[in-house]
């Protein structure tokens, strides 16, 4: 699997690694860069001097491209592109605001800016703003979504017709037989979240690690749309959100229920029952915890035989 992707990044497989808060530090994007992907650093969970740290020990492990997602609603997220250059880092994947906001600093320092987004509308914005290329995230991703609730089999073809630069694929995707049906609907690569979350390399907790590989179809919910929507596996604390929601709590008593610190909580440290669970509805599809190594080599044996299957069906 090569093509124009491959060629952006300098990567073997248009395959990449999500940014995701708290399970996707150095070494998870460093197992991914190794195994032939694009492995991207978290920022979103992480103040600038730890970044740094990251991004220096996914270094020490892979001379291959490595990549930081910085969420733009963070207050931080310019000091954290800057510490960011300053170690070398020159693919940047942007999200969660406005693509105007950095991309042209982002390009005067001779960077690849990728920018994630959730409808054919707001793609025709970031192709304007000047990114290299899109990834289009469906509905069934975990984390942070659209308001739209457009599924990824839906939003592909849309974003595809809609623009000119490459196309990433995003949410749903966890094995081969996706990334050959995100293919035949024109997108150039897949962003892979959850999957990579349940791998050996990840940051995530054990627990959580072990709730991934655990959820059933149906474990999963888009919830707190009156604040951020953000997908979420049902506990105790999801019950609670879904209350007050059912209740028509306004925006704040969902921040009071929030709190701080819910999705370290939960994902880094393991609390199953209070902290914030953010994962995608492909989960009930994992049931295996791989390095990533296997997992990219398991990808494309998947996305070959599929391929095959359906040159053998026309």
């Amino acid at each position: 699997m090569t093509n124009k992707i491959c060629d952006l990044f300098g990567i073997e497989h248009p395959i990449i690694q999500a940014g995701m808060v708290w399970v996707s530090g150095g070494r998870l994007a460093a197992a991914a860069s190794e195994a032939g992907a694009l492995g991207i650093i978290g920022a979103g969970s992480m103040k600038p001097n730890l970044l740094r740290q990251h991004i220096q020990k996914a270094k020490s492990l892979t001379t291959k491209p490595l990549a930081v997602n910085v969420p733009l609603l963070y207050a931080k997220s310019l000091e954290q592109i800057d510490a960011a250059l300053e170690e070398g880092i020159r693919i940047f994947f942007t999200s969660a605001g406005s693509p105007k906001k950095l991309t042209p600093y982002l390009k005067e320092k001779g960077c690849i800016v990728v920018h994630v987004t959730s409808s054919p509308e707001l793609a025709v914005k970031c192709e304007s703003a000047g990114v290299d290329a899109i990834v289009a995230e469906g509905f069934e991703a975990g984390g942070h979504n659209g308001r739209d609730e457009i599924t990824t089999l839906v939003l592909i073809p849309q974003v595809v017709d809609a623009v000119k630069i490459p196309v990433i694929a995003a949410g749903g995707i966890g094995d081969g037989r996706a990334i050959a049906a995100m293919f035949a609907l024109g997108a150039d690569g897949v962003q892979i979240g959850t999957r990579f979350a349940a791998t050996q390399e990840s940051s995530a907790h054990i627990n959580f690690r072990n709730a991934i590989i655990s959820a059933k179809p149906g474990d999963t919910m888009l919830s707190m749309k009156e604040l951020v929507p953000v997908r979420l596996l049902k506990n105790k604390f999801y019950e609670n959100v879904k209350t007050l929601e059912d209740n028509c709590a306004g925006k704040e008593a969902l921040l009071e229920l929030l709190g701080k610190g819910r999705a370290r909580a939960g994902m880094l440290d393991g609390d199953m029952d209070e902290g914030e669970l953010e994962i995608g509805q492909i989960s009930a599809l994992i049931r295996d915890i791989p390095t990533c190594k296997e997992l990219v080599n398991r990808l494309t044996s998947e996305y070959t035989n599929a391929i095959s299957k359906m040159n053998k069906i026309i």
